[in-house]
């Protein structure tokens, strides 16, 4: 992650609109799970500025361990009060095995290199609970990799089927698993493949600031995604992919 995008995303992730839509779409996700499933310790690997970490908490009572390698994202963490965090790499967790009863990664596996995804998933597996919960979201589809692609330092995008894949072979069954921000991927094919190239643009933040009705716009197609996702459905394509799987028991 480039250290410049911490602040960034410390000034947008409560209010701007693909966080909001982000954090309906796991919360439709995570709320029948935690309503059976009990969680004494749920590992956030790559947390950021710890403000997921912090929100989790909040909505269900969970003991949040949120670790990142930045020092710069745990800065800010720190400041608005986040608990037990660590610095760490994802590919070499310092916990002991089956230490979690839940991990959650949002958008890190990415910064990795192509192929070294496969050591971070295998840690993650390792210090999971048999049947504990993964879940994890990321960047989808090379078609679309942009500007802010770039100036974040993401290495990688995946397909559905190269992301199962990778889970099922570090050990995990796979409960669920489904595109995201597919409304708007006409949008986004334009401005990335069209506008971009275009324009010349350099690389830059994407995390910018828009008009609030711009903001309550794009807002509108994620909650409706939420909805279906939250009834049972799936998208063929999108932007984000998002997995929900177990540690297997033979693992």
């Amino acid at each position: 992650m480039n250290p410049a995008e911490f602040s960034n995303i410390a000034g947008a992730e409560q209010e701007f609109w693909w966080y909001r839509g982000m954090r309906e779409i796991l919360f439709r996700l995570l709320d029948p799970i935690a309503g059976t499933d009990r969680f004494e310790r749920i590992l956030e690997a790559g947390c950021g500025t710890g403000h997921l970490s912090k929100v989790l908490w909040e909505r269900y009572g969970w003991a949040m361990f949120p670790l990142d390698l930045s020092r710069e994202g745990l800065g800010y963490a720190r400041r608005i009060g986040v608990e037990r965090l660590t610095q760490g790499d994802i590919r070499t967790l310092p916990f002991p095995d089956a230490a979690f009863d839940a991990l959650l990664s949002t958008e890190v596996i990415v910064h990795l290199e192509r192929g070294r995804e496969h050591e971070a998933l295998t840690e993650f597996a390792r210090v999971l609970k048999p049947d504990g919960l993964l879940v994890l979201r990321t960047s989808a589809l090379d078609l679309l990799r942009s500007r802010h692609s770039e100036f974040v330092h993401e290495r990688q995008r995946f397909t559905r089927a190269r992301l199962v894949a990778a889970v099922e072979q570090a050990g995990f069954r796979v409960e669920r698993v489904t595109y995201l921000n597919s409304l708007l991927l006409p949008v986004a094919l334009f401005k990335f493949r069209v506008w971009e190239p275009l324009t010349r643009a350099a690389p830059h933040s994407g995390v910018q600031p828009v008009a609030k009705w711009l903001d309550r716009l794009l807002y509108l197609p994620m909650w409706l995604e939420a909805g279906w996702i939250g009834w049972g459905g799936a998208f063929a394509a999108g932007q984000t992919l998002v997995l929900v799987g177990r540690k297997s028991h033979t693992n």
